[in-house]
């Protein structure tokens, strides 16, 4: 039987014990192992691997050896409770094995768990598991996980009490992020409120978001797009001991101001244009950055990425002599004073 999209998320939470089996498959395989791993855990519970109650079949050690599968399937464990036969990394070359073992399958024999790449709907795999009546088949597509999803795995990490901004903040992150880095910073913001008995806050993602690599650029782009030309030279001589290079320097600039123009430019204002961006910005520098977007507004906006532009194209230019990080600076001062006017 086919586990629809709709239905496959809460199947993967809560599986039923007396099934035959079930086939995950997709083109991703961190999604396809994020979702075998949820249903194994749910089906023998935290202690299943260290009682023995998991067996798992490489494909390649099946190949070896077919008769691994239907061994694992009717042995007969120490300890009580679910067992699962996991084969992972099938193919349909292994399907005369699988099937086999899915034809001689009884009640209280291990559950057969097996997962895929991308398989074709004539795959013998699919057809065996999809057509089976104490069966499923799951394909696992790379769509961003919903919001039922998001609080599923937000609940496991102990977070309940979300804001409506913290939940807009997670889907967008949610849709940039690949399902185990996902993962990784749900369990992060878990630890990071542990004893805090307060809501998520946007705040809070921010801190624990994964770092964009030019947030150690965010100073003096900050300080430019706010008009604080007075402090550029000391930070400036802080990036240049830091080894920031000019072309590197210009690029961040160039970036960040495009992303305020493409806030500012936008139909509905500078904070819808915010929350459209990609990849997301998110907590008190989503505001800031609208706040400046919304000072600069799109025409002054639109000359400051002129000028970087042209500081650019000298950097690269064989006939430029000046010092590199010298032009930089003084672009970014220009930029400063015309955030001033």
């Amino acid at each position: 039987m086919k586990l629809t999209g709709r239905d496959a998320p809460g199947y993967f939470a809560k599986p039923e014990a007396h099934r035959t089996g079930l086939l995950i498959y997709g083109p991703d395989g961190m999604r396809v192992a994020l979702k075998r791993q949820e249903v194994i855990a749910a089906l023998i519970g935290p202690q299943g691997e260290e009682e023995m109650r998991l067996t798992r079949i490489p494909a390649a050690d099946l190949r070896k050896d077919p008769a691994m599968l239907l061994d694992a399937v009717k042995a007969q464990g120490f300890f009580p409770g679910p067992r699962v036969a996991f084969v992972e990394d099938a193919t349909d070359a292994m399907a005369p094995t699988i099937i086999a073992a899915v034809e001689e399958w009884q009640e209280g024999d291990a559950q057969i768990i097996v997962t895929a790449g991308q398989l074709k709907a004539s795959s013998k795999l699919r057809k065996l598991f999809e057509g089976h009546p104490n069966a499923y088949a799951a394909a696992i597509y790379d769509d961003p996980p919903s919001r039922e999803e998001i609080e599923a795995t937000l609940a496991k990490s102990g977070l309940r009490d979300i804001s409506g901004d913290a939940m807009r903040d997670l889907t967008a992150l949610a849709r940039e992020l690949d399902p185990g880095d996902f993962r990784q910073t749900m369990e992060k913001l878990g630890l990071y409120k542990l004893g805090d008995d307060g809501p998520l806050t946007p705040e809070d993602i921010a801190a624990c978001a994964p770092s964009s690599t030019e947030a150690v650029l965010d100073d003096i782009l900050n300080i430019v797009a706010e008009a604080r030309s007075g402090e550029i030279g000391p930070v400036m001589k802080r990036l240049r001991a830091q080894g920031v290079q000019p072309v590197g320097l210009c690029i961040a600039a160039t970036r960040h101001f495009r992303t305020l123009y493409t806030a500012a430019s936008d139909p509905g204002g500078p904070a819808q244009g915010m929350g459209r961006l990609r990849p997301p910005v998110f907590g008190p520098r989503r505001d800031r950055m609208q706040r400046q977007a919304q000072n600069w507004g799109a025409p002054r906006l639109q000359d400051a990425l002129s000028l970087l532009t042209e500081t650019d194209l000298q950097l690269r230019s064989a006939g430029q002599h000046a010092p590199d990080m010298a032009l930089v600076e003084r672009a970014l001062i220009r930029l400063a004073m015309m955030a001033a006017r």
